[in-house]
């Protein structure tokens, strides 16, 4: 059975908090719909200062997805580790662990944007020092023992109910991040698919003798949305997954590489790429792929036609994917 994820950003150009209150709302009863229906993971990640209201605060969205939920667990991809005290963040994990019940997958990066940075103050040079910093210590705060953290001695409780903690994987597409991966013994998380990379963290694992695992994108990882006619929906919604297509282009320099990466600067020629993909469900079951990334409210996507794709692919797609 693939892997099955419905992926949010919560990005709406020109929201009004109205707007942008019922967006939120309406994904997190998407979660639960989808939750029922066998849907495996909820994945949504962390941007700030974005002027198309990119979510800001992935763990708080988390905790109303898995108030919704039973069962799918909830991807965080990535957090932006520097920007967070580290006590602080061992802290709401831990309450996120053990409110869902384990079902909480965290993959920590530095990200790319220095904006954000120096949206918080953090000095953009000092990056990698502070990932080692804060990765560190929440290992140290998930055993609820006192360790000694900037020249004072702290403890942090709760502890998580994950044993020995909770699912922490240490992403980017740097020698260096798969260095701190393996130091650590962590899982290594590339932002994408990047064999040459899965195979320096594997040497480093030898090196510092520890032990870890990679879960890396697939060479092909699409972002889908379901139609029945994907001409119409192509000019009707295409500019919404043009607006995030560009958005994140305008981020990322040339030694950045991630998943979605687009040069598109039309519809036309974003279509042509197939990193974003409008297909009918019978399209969508004759991919094969072996995960299932859908994209129902992407770049300020209409409630409504969000809704419609997600039925068709929990109705239509996922029932003969279980078939398989």
């Amino acid at each position: 059975m693939p892997v099955t994820v419905v992926r949010f950003n919560l990005v709406e150009p020109g929201a009004t908090p109205a707007s942008l209150g019922a967006r939120y709302r309406a994904a997190v009863e998407m979660a639960a719909y989808a939750d029922g229906r066998g849907i495996t993971t909820v994945q949504t990640e962390e941007h700030h200062g974005v002027e198309n209201n990119w979510l800001p605060s992935p763990f708080a969205f988390a905790g109303a997805v898995f108030g919704a939920t039973r069962r799918l667990a909830v991807t965080v991809s990535a957090v932006i580790g520097p920007l967070h005290d580290p006590l602080r963040l061992a802290e709401d994990i831990a309450v996120l662990d053990l409110l869902s019940g384990g079902r909480l997958v965290t993959v920590a990066g530095i990200g790319y944007r220095p904006e954000e940075y120096a949206l918080f103050g953090v000095e953009w040079t000092s990056r990698g020092r502070l990932q080692d910093e804060l990765l560190e210590t929440v290992l140290r705060a998930w055993t609820g023992e006192e360790f000694r953290y900037r020249g004072r001695t702290v403890r942090v409780s709760p502890r998580p109910g994950t044993q020995p903690h909770p699912l922490l994987l240490v992403g980017g597409s740097s020698r260096a991040a798969a260095r701190r991966a393996a130091r650590l013994g962590l899982p290594f998380f590339p932002s994408a698919h990047l064999p040459e990379l899965e195979a320096h963290y594997k040497e480093r694992l030898v090196e510092y003798g520890t032990e870890g695992w990679t879960l890396m994108p697939a060479a092909e990882t699409p972002l889908l949305h379901i139609t029945e006619d994907p001409d119409r929906a192509w000019a009707r919604y295409g500019e919404h997954f043009l607006h995030e297509a560009r958005t994140y282009a305008s981020w990322q320099s040339g030694d950045i590489r991630s998943a979605v990466r687009s040069a598109a600067t039309t519809v036309a020629e974003l279509r042509a790429e197939g990193v974003y993909r409008i297909l009918t469900p019978d399209a969508c079951v004759a991919l094969g792929l072996d995960s299932y990334v859908l994209h129902p409210l992407a770049g300020g996507m209409p409630i409504d036609e969000g809704w419609r794709s997600l039925h068709l692919f929990c109705e239509n797609v996922l029932p003969r994917l279980e078939a398989v």
